[in-house]
């Protein structure tokens, strides 16, 4: 593996995010390796939503870096204006989120939609947008795509919905794309579908891929490395089979303890667990 490919595609170091009512995010530093794939794991209110929203430029109102820096490709995204962040966000940092059906026009086919995605971002006449649609929902693994690219948004189920979702995020061919707590409300036969779906992207598209989770199970099934917040604080951090087999921390040890009944094991290499 050449040196390029091991850069870090994003570097986040000391960020700090605030309100109105104190800090929320203390400081975390931690880089996503290009063609990566990181895992940011940690309860409700562990701070991972707003770290991968610090990335993205989409902070809720009243909340903000009050401090630090994010590089992406070598540019401090914290310092963009809207403007500046238009040929990025969307385009090469790309993001899928938990409730696919808030994000889509629920009066407009969803291949309908894709198309209007491609033929804005991309300048494709109809045909070809319409083609190009259908080859997406295609490697989403979608059975009967010319029958999805007809329907609407609530004659999908809650995994087709965020395969659409996932198609249209990746329509630009975007360099990272961020997938915040997206299988959460899946149950877990489709989870598992959505998140192969998500493993062969990476390595089809070479994509960086930024999984958030407040599952250990779901980042460990996807991501090679780790990064545990508790209370807006890194805890741990490392490759995903070393944090399971030989957790540091108190709170990654009780992550691992829930979820060993859940078949953790099944995701790391043979051995790495003592029978």
């Amino acid at each position: 593996m050449s040196h390029d490919n091991e850069q870090s595609i994003i570097s986040v170091r000391d960020l700090t995010v605030s309100s109105a009512a104190g800090e929320l995010v203390h400081g975390i530093s931690f880089d996503v390796p290009r063609r990566g794939s990181l895992g940011i794991v940690g309860e409700s209110g562990s701070g991972k939503s707003l770290t991968c929203r610090s990335i993205l430029g989409i902070l809720p109102a009243g909340v903000g870096v009050a401090g630090g820096s994010i590089l992406f490709e070598g540019t401090d995204v914290t310092t963009l204006s809207y403007r500046d962040w238009q040929p990025i966000r969307g385009t090469r940092i790309a993001a899928v989120f938990q409730d696919p059906g808030s994000y889509l026009n629920p009066s407009i086919p969803v291949g309908k939609q894709l198309v209007e995605v491609l033929r804005v971002k991309s300048g494709l006449g109809r045909g070809l947008a319409r083609a190009r649609a259908i080859e997406l929902f295609v490697s989403m693994g979608l059975r009967h795509p010319e029958l999805v690219f007809r329907q609407y948004p609530h004659e999908l189920s809650g995994g087709m919905l965020q395969r659409v979702l996932i198609a249209i995020a990746l329509a630009e061919d975007p360099e990272v794309l961020i997938a915040d707590e997206a299988t959460t409300a899946l149950d877990v036969t489709v989870q598992a579908e959505v998140l192969d779906v998500l493993a062969d992207l990476q390595a089809a598209r070479e994509l960086t891929l930024i999984l958030v989770s407040h599952d250990l199970a779901v980042v460990s099934q996807v991501c090679d490395r780790i990064i545990v917040l508790k209370d807006g604080e890194i805890v741990e951090s490392g490759e995903t089979a070393r944090v399971l087999r030989d957790p540091q921390h108190d709170y990654t040890r009780l992550l691992v303890e829930n979820h060993e009944k859940y078949g953790i094991e099944k995701y790391l290499a043979p051995g790495l667990i003592d029978a």
